[in-house]
Protein backbone atom coordinates (compact mmCIF):
# COMPACT_ATOMS: atom_id res chain seq x y z
CA UNK A 1 0.00 0.00 0.00
CA UNK A 2 1.51 3.78 -1.13
CA UNK A 3 1.93 6.48 1.57
CA UNK A 4 -0.88 8.57 -0.13
CA UNK A 5 -3.03 5.55 -0.22
CA UNK A 6 -2.44 4.84 3.34
CA UNK A 7 -2.58 8.71 4.78
CA UNK A 8 -6.36 8.78 3.44
CA UNK A 9 -9.07 9.66 6.22
CA UNK A 10 -10.82 6.70 6.96
CA UNK A 11 -14.70 7.81 6.45
CA UNK A 12 -16.89 6.03 9.25
CA UNK A 13 -20.15 6.02 8.63
CA UNK A 14 -22.88 6.30 11.09
CA UNK A 15 -24.67 2.98 12.31
CA UNK A 16 -28.03 2.69 11.59
CA UNK A 17 -29.15 1.72 14.90
CA UNK A 18 -27.02 4.54 16.50
CA UNK A 19 -29.23 7.18 14.34
CA UNK A 20 -32.25 5.78 15.30
CA UNK A 21 -31.24 5.87 19.20
CA UNK A 22 -29.85 9.92 18.36
CA UNK A 23 -33.77 10.51 16.45
CA UNK A 24 -35.56 8.71 19.27
CA UNK A 25 -33.68 10.80 22.05
CA UNK A 26 -34.47 14.20 20.10
CA UNK A 27 -37.78 13.49 19.51
CA UNK A 28 -38.43 12.89 23.37
CA UNK A 29 -36.65 16.06 24.47
CA UNK A 30 -37.92 18.28 21.66
CA UNK A 31 -41.52 16.60 22.62
CA UNK A 32 -41.43 17.37 26.12
CA UNK A 33 -39.65 20.64 25.94
CA UNK A 34 -42.29 21.66 23.09
CA UNK A 35 -44.76 20.34 25.84
CA UNK A 36 -43.64 22.75 28.58
CA UNK A 37 -43.07 25.99 26.83
CA UNK A 38 -46.94 25.53 25.77
CA UNK A 39 -47.97 25.71 29.49
CA UNK A 40 -45.84 28.56 30.31
CA UNK A 41 -47.77 31.38 31.10
CA UNK A 42 -48.12 34.55 28.73
CA UNK A 43 -45.63 36.74 28.23
CA UNK A 44 -46.52 39.85 30.77
CA UNK A 45 -48.02 42.61 29.27
CA UNK A 46 -49.71 40.67 26.59
CA UNK A 47 -53.15 41.84 25.87
CA UNK A 48 -55.06 38.86 23.96
CA UNK A 49 -53.41 35.65 25.51
CA UNK A 50 -53.50 32.91 23.17
CA UNK A 51 -55.85 30.53 23.74
CA UNK A 52 -55.35 27.06 25.47
CA UNK A 53 -57.25 24.17 24.87
CA UNK A 54 -58.09 21.42 27.62
CA UNK A 55 -54.91 20.43 28.33
CA UNK A 56 -53.24 23.89 28.95
CA UNK A 57 -51.54 23.12 25.09
CA UNK A 58 -51.58 26.01 22.71
CA UNK A 59 -53.71 25.19 19.56
CA UNK A 60 -49.86 25.71 17.47
CA UNK A 61 -48.52 22.92 18.80
CA UNK A 62 -51.52 20.53 18.59
CA UNK A 63 -51.75 21.78 14.63
CA UNK A 64 -47.49 21.02 14.43
CA UNK A 65 -48.14 17.78 16.03
CA UNK A 66 -51.56 16.63 13.96
CA UNK A 67 -50.46 18.16 10.58
CA UNK A 68 -46.88 17.37 10.50
CA UNK A 69 -44.91 15.08 12.79
CA UNK A 70 -47.71 12.70 13.50
CA UNK A 71 -47.99 12.59 9.37
CA UNK A 72 -44.57 12.26 8.99
CA UNK A 73 -44.10 9.35 11.47
CA UNK A 74 -47.22 7.45 9.72
CA UNK A 75 -45.68 7.64 6.25
CA UNK A 76 -42.88 5.94 8.26
CA UNK A 77 -45.07 3.10 9.79
CA UNK A 78 -46.89 2.85 6.23
CA UNK A 79 -43.61 2.46 4.31
CA UNK A 80 -43.31 -0.55 6.66
CA UNK A 81 -46.93 -1.76 6.93
CA UNK A 82 -47.53 -2.10 3.14
CA UNK A 83 -44.86 -4.98 2.64
CA UNK A 84 -45.57 -6.98 5.73
CA UNK A 85 -48.43 -9.20 4.37
CA UNK A 86 -46.29 -10.13 1.16
CA UNK A 87 -42.69 -10.30 3.36
CA UNK A 88 -44.80 -12.62 6.03
CA UNK A 89 -46.20 -14.78 3.43
CA UNK A 90 -43.64 -15.48 1.26
CA UNK A 91 -41.07 -15.51 4.36
CA UNK A 92 -43.04 -18.34 6.20
CA UNK A 93 -43.76 -20.06 2.61
CA UNK A 94 -39.99 -20.02 2.31
CA UNK A 95 -39.18 -21.32 5.54
CA UNK A 96 -41.18 -24.47 4.89
CA UNK A 97 -39.74 -25.27 1.62
CA UNK A 98 -36.24 -24.74 2.84
CA UNK A 99 -36.99 -26.58 5.61
CA UNK A 100 -38.30 -29.63 3.12
CA UNK A 101 -39.37 -31.96 5.62
CA UNK A 102 -43.23 -31.49 7.02
CA UNK A 103 -42.00 -33.99 9.58
CA UNK A 104 -39.33 -31.50 10.70
CA UNK A 105 -41.20 -28.53 10.57
CA UNK A 106 -43.38 -29.93 12.99
CA UNK A 107 -40.46 -30.64 15.27
CA UNK A 108 -39.03 -26.97 14.40
CA UNK A 109 -42.65 -26.20 15.65
CA UNK A 110 -42.44 -27.75 18.96
CA UNK A 111 -39.60 -26.38 20.50
CA UNK A 112 -40.37 -22.91 19.44
CA UNK A 113 -44.23 -23.88 21.42
CA UNK A 114 -41.77 -24.97 23.81
CA UNK A 115 -39.59 -22.17 24.45
CA UNK A 116 -42.35 -19.46 23.73
CA UNK A 117 -44.31 -21.42 26.56
CA UNK A 118 -41.46 -21.04 28.84
CA UNK A 119 -40.93 -17.29 28.62
CA UNK A 120 -44.48 -16.10 28.49
CA UNK A 121 -45.23 -18.19 31.68
CA UNK A 122 -42.05 -16.24 33.33
CA UNK A 123 -43.37 -12.97 32.03
CA UNK A 124 -46.94 -13.23 33.36
CA UNK A 125 -45.40 -14.21 36.71
CA UNK A 126 -42.96 -12.09 37.15
CA UNK A 127 -45.41 -8.55 36.35
CA UNK A 128 -48.10 -10.44 38.53
CA UNK A 129 -45.35 -10.59 41.34
CA UNK A 130 -44.27 -7.54 41.16
CA UNK A 131 -48.02 -5.79 41.48
CA UNK A 132 -49.07 -7.46 44.07
CA UNK A 133 -45.40 -6.42 46.22
CA UNK A 134 -45.77 -3.20 44.80
CA UNK A 135 -49.76 -2.14 44.83
CA UNK A 136 -49.23 0.45 42.24
CA UNK A 137 -53.27 1.22 42.64
CA UNK A 138 -53.70 1.42 45.76
CA UNK A 139 -51.60 4.74 45.13
CA UNK A 140 -53.61 6.77 43.27
CA UNK A 141 -56.26 8.64 44.47
CA UNK A 142 -59.88 8.27 43.53
CA UNK A 143 -59.93 12.23 42.60
CA UNK A 144 -57.50 11.36 39.98
CA UNK A 145 -58.42 8.06 39.12
CA UNK A 146 -62.12 9.94 38.45
CA UNK A 147 -60.71 12.44 36.08
CA UNK A 148 -58.23 10.03 34.00
CA UNK A 149 -61.50 8.24 33.25
CA UNK A 150 -63.19 11.15 32.41
CA UNK A 151 -60.57 12.49 30.11
CA UNK A 152 -60.25 9.10 28.33
CA UNK A 153 -63.89 7.81 28.78
CA UNK A 154 -64.25 7.93 24.43
CA UNK A 155 -61.11 6.08 23.86
CA UNK A 156 -62.07 3.53 27.03
CA UNK A 157 -65.78 3.30 25.53
CA UNK A 158 -64.57 2.07 22.07
CA UNK A 159 -62.05 -0.23 23.25
CA UNK A 160 -65.13 -1.78 25.46
CA UNK A 161 -67.13 -1.98 22.20
CA UNK A 162 -63.72 -3.83 20.13
CA UNK A 163 -63.39 -6.49 23.37
CA UNK A 164 -66.96 -7.46 22.96
CA UNK A 165 -66.10 -8.49 19.66
CA UNK A 166 -63.82 -11.11 20.29
CA UNK A 167 -64.74 -14.17 19.88
CA UNK A 168 -64.43 -17.64 21.77
CA UNK A 169 -61.66 -19.90 21.68
CA UNK A 170 -63.55 -22.25 19.91
CA UNK A 171 -63.96 -19.99 17.03
CA UNK A 172 -60.46 -18.75 17.38
CA UNK A 173 -59.16 -22.12 16.62
CA UNK A 174 -61.68 -23.11 13.81
CA UNK A 175 -60.64 -19.45 12.54
CA UNK A 176 -57.28 -20.08 12.31
CA UNK A 177 -57.79 -22.36 9.33
CA UNK A 178 -58.76 -19.33 6.58
CA UNK A 179 -61.97 -19.95 4.51
CA UNK A 180 -61.41 -17.30 2.49
CA UNK A 181 -57.56 -16.72 2.02
CA UNK A 182 -57.77 -13.60 0.33
CA UNK A 183 -60.55 -12.01 2.32
CA UNK A 184 -58.08 -12.51 5.27
CA UNK A 185 -55.08 -10.81 3.41
CA UNK A 186 -57.09 -7.75 2.73
CA UNK A 187 -58.09 -7.22 6.13
CA UNK A 188 -54.72 -8.95 8.03
CA UNK A 189 -52.93 -5.82 8.98
CA UNK A 190 -55.64 -3.43 10.69
CA UNK A 191 -58.14 -6.62 11.54
CA UNK A 192 -61.46 -4.95 10.25
CA UNK A 193 -62.06 -6.57 7.29
CA UNK A 194 -61.01 -9.99 8.03
CA UNK A 195 -64.14 -12.56 9.08
CA UNK A 196 -62.01 -14.70 10.43
CA UNK A 197 -58.58 -14.18 11.87
CA UNK A 198 -56.55 -12.16 10.26
CA UNK A 199 -52.89 -12.39 10.10
CA UNK A 200 -53.03 -15.34 12.02
CA UNK A 201 -55.21 -17.05 9.45
CA UNK A 202 -53.00 -15.94 6.79
CA UNK A 203 -49.70 -17.45 8.38
CA UNK A 204 -51.67 -20.84 8.82
CA UNK A 205 -52.23 -20.66 5.09
CA UNK A 206 -49.35 -19.85 4.07
CA UNK A 207 -47.59 -22.56 6.31
CA UNK A 208 -50.12 -25.06 4.42
CA UNK A 209 -48.74 -23.40 0.90
CA UNK A 210 -45.15 -24.04 1.79
CA UNK A 211 -46.13 -27.25 3.11
CA UNK A 212 -47.98 -28.31 -0.20
CA UNK A 213 -44.41 -27.34 -2.32
CA UNK A 214 -42.41 -29.64 -0.54
CA UNK A 215 -44.81 -32.34 -2.04
CA UNK A 216 -44.26 -31.38 -5.42
CA UNK A 217 -40.67 -29.39 -5.64
CA UNK A 218 -40.13 -29.95 -9.30
CA UNK A 219 -43.20 -28.67 -10.49
CA UNK A 220 -42.96 -25.72 -8.36
CA UNK A 221 -39.86 -24.18 -9.28
CA UNK A 222 -41.19 -21.53 -10.62
CA UNK A 223 -43.58 -20.34 -7.86
CA UNK A 224 -40.81 -20.94 -5.26
CA UNK A 225 -38.50 -18.19 -7.63
CA UNK A 226 -42.35 -15.94 -7.58
CA UNK A 227 -41.45 -16.34 -3.35
CA UNK A 228 -38.05 -15.45 -3.75
CA UNK A 229 -38.86 -12.43 -6.04
CA UNK A 230 -41.58 -11.03 -3.35
CA UNK A 231 -39.73 -11.32 -0.38
CA UNK A 232 -36.64 -9.72 -2.52
CA UNK A 233 -38.88 -7.26 -3.25
CA UNK A 234 -40.22 -6.58 0.26
CA UNK A 235 -36.77 -6.56 1.89
CA UNK A 236 -35.56 -3.67 -0.80
CA UNK A 237 -38.85 -1.30 0.68
CA UNK A 238 -37.90 -2.25 4.34
CA UNK A 239 -34.58 -0.83 3.12
CA UNK A 240 -36.10 2.83 2.12
CA UNK A 241 -38.16 2.79 5.13
CA UNK A 242 -35.33 2.27 7.25
CA UNK A 243 -33.38 4.99 5.85
CA UNK A 244 -35.75 7.70 6.81
CA UNK A 245 -36.32 5.29 10.18
CA UNK A 246 -34.15 8.25 12.32
CA UNK A 247 -36.52 10.84 11.44
CA UNK A 248 -39.56 8.68 11.32
CA UNK A 249 -39.40 7.61 14.45
CA UNK A 250 -38.44 10.55 16.28
CA UNK A 251 -41.66 12.08 14.99
CA UNK A 252 -43.20 9.44 16.30
CA UNK A 253 -41.94 10.00 19.72
CA UNK A 254 -42.22 13.54 19.15
CA UNK A 255 -45.77 13.10 19.17
CA UNK A 256 -46.50 11.37 22.25
CA UNK A 257 -44.53 13.44 24.21
CA UNK A 258 -45.85 17.26 23.07
CA UNK A 259 -49.30 15.94 23.84
CA UNK A 260 -48.67 14.12 26.85
CA UNK A 261 -45.54 15.41 28.80
CA UNK A 262 -45.04 14.96 32.15
CA UNK A 263 -48.39 14.59 33.85
CA UNK A 264 -49.44 11.43 33.16
CA UNK A 265 -46.46 10.16 33.85
CA UNK A 266 -46.55 11.63 37.15
CA UNK A 267 -49.81 10.95 38.07
CA UNK A 268 -49.51 7.21 36.88
CA UNK A 269 -45.85 6.82 38.38
CA UNK A 270 -46.01 3.58 40.78
CA UNK A 271 -47.55 1.73 37.41
CA UNK A 272 -45.58 2.96 35.19
CA UNK A 273 -42.53 1.71 38.15
CA UNK A 274 -43.67 -1.59 38.21
CA UNK A 275 -44.26 -2.15 34.12
CA UNK A 276 -40.72 -0.93 33.48
CA UNK A 277 -39.52 -3.23 36.06
CA UNK A 278 -41.24 -6.35 35.31
CA UNK A 279 -40.30 -5.61 31.56
CA UNK A 280 -36.29 -4.74 32.57
CA UNK A 281 -36.41 -7.97 34.56
CA UNK A 282 -37.86 -10.04 31.80
CA UNK A 283 -35.01 -8.51 29.31
CA UNK A 284 -32.37 -8.66 31.43
CA UNK A 285 -32.60 -11.63 33.91
CA UNK A 286 -35.41 -14.11 32.26
CA UNK A 287 -33.42 -13.95 28.61
CA UNK A 288 -29.89 -14.61 29.22
CA UNK A 289 -30.59 -17.52 31.49
CA UNK A 290 -32.46 -18.72 28.40
CA UNK A 291 -29.87 -18.27 26.42
CA UNK A 292 -27.51 -19.41 28.11
CA UNK A 293 -29.43 -22.71 29.19
CA UNK A 294 -30.87 -23.80 25.66
CA UNK A 295 -28.41 -21.55 23.03
CA UNK A 296 -24.71 -21.42 21.99
CA UNK A 297 -24.98 -17.79 21.89
CA UNK A 298 -23.45 -15.90 25.18
CA UNK A 299 -26.40 -12.81 26.25
CA UNK A 300 -23.69 -10.11 25.09
CA UNK A 301 -22.87 -11.69 21.98
CA UNK A 302 -26.71 -11.35 21.23
CA UNK A 303 -27.80 -7.99 22.80
CA UNK A 304 -24.77 -6.40 20.66
CA UNK A 305 -26.33 -8.11 17.40
CA UNK A 306 -29.93 -7.57 18.41
CA UNK A 307 -29.95 -4.02 18.92
CA UNK A 308 -31.09 -2.50 15.98
CA UNK A 309 -34.04 -4.23 15.84
CA UNK A 310 -34.49 -3.19 19.74
CA UNK A 311 -34.51 0.09 18.41
CA UNK A 312 -36.83 -0.09 15.75
CA UNK A 313 -39.07 -2.04 18.20
CA UNK A 314 -39.46 0.71 20.44
CA UNK A 315 -40.17 3.50 17.78
CA UNK A 316 -42.05 1.50 15.99
CA UNK A 317 -44.45 0.16 19.43
CA UNK A 318 -45.20 -2.46 16.20
CA UNK A 319 -44.00 -6.19 16.38
CA UNK A 320 -45.50 -6.80 12.93
CA UNK A 321 -43.44 -3.25 11.30
CA UNK A 322 -40.37 -4.34 13.02
CA UNK A 323 -40.28 -7.88 11.84
CA UNK A 324 -38.38 -6.90 8.33
CA UNK A 325 -35.67 -5.83 10.60
CA UNK A 326 -35.84 -8.87 13.45
CA UNK A 327 -35.49 -11.24 10.00
CA UNK A 328 -32.29 -8.85 8.77
CA UNK A 329 -30.88 -8.87 12.16
CA UNK A 330 -31.10 -12.62 12.79
CA UNK A 331 -29.60 -13.73 9.52
CA UNK A 332 -26.89 -10.87 9.46
CA UNK A 333 -25.78 -10.30 12.49
CA UNK A 334 -26.69 -13.37 14.53
CA UNK A 335 -26.06 -15.47 12.01
CA UNK A 336 -28.96 -18.20 12.34
CA UNK A 337 -30.25 -20.23 9.46
CA UNK A 338 -32.79 -18.41 7.32
CA UNK A 339 -35.19 -21.34 7.85
CA UNK A 340 -35.39 -21.34 11.53
CA UNK A 341 -35.22 -17.43 11.68
CA UNK A 342 -37.99 -16.75 8.96
CA UNK A 343 -40.67 -19.72 10.51
CA UNK A 344 -39.20 -18.51 14.36
CA UNK A 345 -40.03 -14.61 13.73
CA UNK A 346 -43.01 -14.28 11.52
CA UNK A 347 -44.84 -16.96 13.97
CA UNK A 348 -43.64 -15.04 16.92
CA UNK A 349 -44.92 -11.64 15.51
CA UNK A 350 -48.20 -12.96 16.80
CA UNK A 351 -47.41 -15.74 18.45
CA UNK A 352 -44.68 -14.74 20.98
CA UNK A 353 -46.26 -11.21 22.56
CA UNK A 354 -44.37 -11.65 26.23
CA UNK A 355 -43.70 -8.58 26.90
CA UNK A 356 -47.68 -7.80 26.16
CA UNK A 357 -48.63 -10.90 28.01
CA UNK A 358 -46.83 -9.39 30.98
CA UNK A 359 -48.07 -5.72 30.61
CA UNK A 360 -51.53 -7.57 30.14
CA UNK A 361 -51.27 -9.16 33.76
CA UNK A 362 -49.93 -5.85 35.17
CA UNK A 363 -52.74 -3.84 33.84
CA UNK A 364 -55.47 -6.42 35.43
CA UNK A 365 -54.14 -6.24 39.03
CA UNK A 366 -53.39 -3.09 39.15
CA UNK A 367 -57.74 -2.36 38.00
CA UNK A 368 -58.46 -4.63 40.49
CA UNK A 369 -56.20 -2.48 42.89
CA UNK A 370 -57.53 1.06 41.72
CA UNK A 371 -61.03 -0.06 41.75
CA UNK A 372 -60.69 -1.97 45.39
CA UNK A 373 -61.69 -5.71 44.53
CA UNK A 374 -59.51 -8.14 45.64
CA UNK A 375 -58.74 -11.17 43.46
CA UNK A 376 -58.17 -14.69 45.21
CA UNK A 377 -55.02 -16.29 44.37
CA UNK A 378 -57.38 -18.97 41.86
CA UNK A 379 -58.49 -15.21 39.93
CA UNK A 380 -54.84 -14.78 40.11
CA UNK A 381 -53.66 -18.29 38.26
CA UNK A 382 -56.56 -17.42 35.70
CA UNK A 383 -55.05 -14.27 34.95
CA UNK A 384 -51.73 -15.04 34.24
CA UNK A 385 -53.34 -18.21 31.57
CA UNK A 386 -55.40 -15.89 30.08
CA UNK A 387 -52.55 -13.38 29.39
CA UNK A 388 -50.60 -15.93 28.14
CA UNK A 389 -53.21 -17.28 25.82
CA UNK A 390 -54.58 -13.43 25.17
CA UNK A 391 -50.42 -12.78 24.07
CA UNK A 392 -50.61 -15.01 21.85
CA UNK A 393 -53.79 -13.71 19.92
CA UNK A 394 -52.52 -9.87 20.30
CA UNK A 395 -51.97 -8.11 17.02
CA UNK A 396 -48.77 -6.85 16.28
CA UNK A 397 -49.35 -3.19 15.71
CA UNK A 398 -49.82 -0.13 18.28
CA UNK A 399 -52.72 -0.51 21.16
CA UNK A 400 -53.37 -3.92 19.88
CA UNK A 401 -53.74 -5.23 23.19
CA UNK A 402 -56.39 -2.96 24.64
CA UNK A 403 -59.25 -4.84 23.71
CA UNK A 404 -58.25 -7.62 25.19
CA UNK A 405 -56.80 -6.07 28.32
CA UNK A 406 -60.64 -5.60 29.02
CA UNK A 407 -61.43 -9.18 28.22
CA UNK A 408 -59.27 -10.01 30.71
CA UNK A 409 -60.54 -7.05 33.48
CA UNK A 410 -64.11 -8.05 32.93
CA UNK A 411 -63.28 -11.56 32.85
CA UNK A 412 -62.13 -11.35 37.09
CA UNK A 413 -65.04 -8.11 37.47
CA UNK A 414 -63.10 -5.35 37.12
CA UNK A 415 -65.62 -2.52 35.54
CA UNK A 416 -64.13 -2.43 31.46
CA UNK A 417 -64.37 1.16 31.48
CA UNK A 418 -61.41 1.78 33.84
CA UNK A 419 -59.24 1.18 30.71
CA UNK A 420 -59.42 4.27 30.04
CA UNK A 421 -57.16 5.33 33.14
CA UNK A 422 -54.18 4.08 31.75
CA UNK A 423 -55.29 5.26 27.84
CA UNK A 424 -53.15 8.63 27.96
CA UNK A 425 -49.46 6.34 29.06
CA UNK A 426 -50.76 3.05 26.80
CA UNK A 427 -48.61 4.05 23.93
CA UNK A 428 -45.34 5.03 25.69
CA UNK A 429 -45.75 1.49 27.26
CA UNK A 430 -46.35 -0.08 24.04
CA UNK A 431 -43.09 0.94 23.19
CA UNK A 432 -40.90 -0.79 25.93
CA UNK A 433 -43.11 -4.16 25.89
CA UNK A 434 -42.74 -4.12 22.03
CA UNK A 435 -38.74 -4.01 22.29
CA UNK A 436 -39.30 -7.17 25.03
CA UNK A 437 -41.47 -9.10 22.21
CA UNK A 438 -38.94 -8.55 19.53
CA UNK A 439 -36.28 -9.56 21.18
CA UNK A 440 -38.56 -12.20 22.68
CA UNK A 441 -38.59 -13.53 19.39
CA UNK A 442 -35.14 -13.46 18.55
CA UNK A 443 -34.59 -15.20 21.85
CA UNK A 444 -36.43 -18.07 20.74
CA UNK A 445 -34.81 -18.02 17.38
CA UNK A 446 -31.86 -18.36 18.72
CA UNK A 447 -32.48 -20.99 20.81
CA UNK A 448 -34.23 -23.16 18.65
CA UNK A 449 -31.59 -22.53 16.47
CA UNK A 450 -28.94 -24.12 19.02
CA UNK A 451 -28.82 -27.24 17.34
CA UNK A 452 -27.25 -25.95 13.90
CA UNK A 453 -24.03 -24.38 13.06
CA UNK A 454 -24.30 -20.63 13.66
CA UNK A 455 -22.05 -18.32 11.49
CA UNK A 456 -20.14 -15.55 12.81
CA UNK A 457 -21.70 -12.03 13.35
CA UNK A 458 -19.81 -9.41 11.26
CA UNK A 459 -17.33 -6.98 13.04
CA UNK A 460 -19.25 -4.91 15.00
CA UNK A 461 -17.32 -1.42 13.96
Amino acid sequence: MSHAESSEPVVRRVPLHTKILVGLLLGVVLGLAANWLARQPIVAGAENPIDQNADGLHDHLEWFVLNITEPAGKIFLRLMFMVVLPLVFSALSLAVVEIGDVRKLGRLGLRTLFYTAILSTTAVVLGIALVDTIKPGKSLPPEKRDSLEARYSKKAAVKVEDAKKVKPLRDLIVDMLPENPLQEMVGAIDGKSSPGNGMLAVMVFALIFGAAITTAPEKCTSLVGWLEGLNTVSMVVIGWAMRVAPLGAGCLVFSITALLGFDILVTLFWFVVTVIAGLGLHLLVTYPVVLLMFSKMTPRRFFRGAREAMLVAFGTSSSSATLPTAIKVAETDLGLPKEVSRFVLTVGATGNQNGTALYEGVVVLFMAQVFGIELSLTQQIQVVLMSILAGVGTAGVPGGSLPLIVVLMQSVGVPGEGIGIIMGIDRLLDMCRTVLNVTGDLVVATCVAGGEAVAAPPDAS
